[in-house]
């Protein structure tokens, strides 16, 4: 053994200053994490004024737990189309889509119709963005596990289960069935449909998605993307067409 291999590895100027460029970045994020989740526990005007400044870059992707944040775009034509026509009556409900929640609170107030939009999501990070009134941890092993506030009382549902898989796909879609209202027929103030569901997950599971678990959803045109290029070909279904989409032909 020579003396050089008893040396300690250092690294370049450049390479070290790189490393400390990381770790105050990483910092800054933990910092401004503790402290939304400490305003989410605050009074409701203050928290509403806290929310509005987060954005999805705020969290990290936790590959482990398959997240993949839609682009900006994806999420707000998402969350525009799950709004379009509801009133203040209507319940909405994202599950396991925080980016789209997310680019819903940056919507105007105006572009905001109803108050009861809920998050369900399995990571509980998001409840600094929701708030502890309109977060619950969603897990989809359990889709008999959801808020009873919401049970049968949801109007409008964007679901994106987090594998695709048949078993996470099928348990997702039970769990939506638990969350939707079952007199489905009613009308906004507006006039639309108060009764829309989407489903955002990939091509390959078209007939699991239209043939077995939403069977009045059809494929559109409108192809999800994701921020980080994600490979696996998305596409969204849905059980309306509207000024985003229509069915594919």
């Amino acid at each position: 053994m020579s003396d050089s291999d008893d040396e300690p590895i250092t690294l370049s100027a450049h390479a070290l200053a790189a490393l400390q460029e990381f770790k105050n970045e990483e910092q800054e994020r933990l910092e401004k994490f503790e402290s939304l989740y400490q305003q989410s526990e605050d009074k409701f005007d203050e928290q509403k004024k806290q929310q509005a400044n987060i954005t999805i870059d705020d969290f990290k992707e936790d590959w482990q737990l398959s997240q993949f944040w839609y682009s900006d775009e994806t999420a707000r034509i998402l969350g525009k189309a799950l709004l379009e026509g509801a009133d203040d009556e209507t319940v909405v409900v994202i599950a396991s889509a925080p980016s789209v929640y997310a680019a819903i609170k940056q919507f105007p107030p105006e572009e905001i119709p109803t108050e009861h939009i809920y998050l369900l999501e399995f990571d509980p990070r998001f409840k600094v963005l929701a708030g502890s009134e309109h977060f619950s941890v969603y897990d989809y092993n359990k889709p008999n596990d959801i808020p009873e506030k919401l049970r049968n009382k949801c109007h409008r549902i964007l679901i994106d289960p987090p594998f695709l898989e048949e078993e996470c796909q099928t348990k997702s879609s039970e769990a939506a069935r638990n969350l939707l209202v079952k007199d489905r027929s009613g009308k906004t103030k507006s006039g639309d449909d108060k009764y829309k569901l989407i489903s955002s997950t990939g091509e390959r599971m078209n007939e699991l998605v239209t043939k077995k678990n939403y069977p009045d959803t059809k494929m559109t045109d409108f192809y999800p993307e994701h921020k980080n290029g994600l490979s696996n070909e998305f596409r969204c279904y849905a059980s309306f067409e509207c000024s985003y989409w229509k069915f594919q032909k």
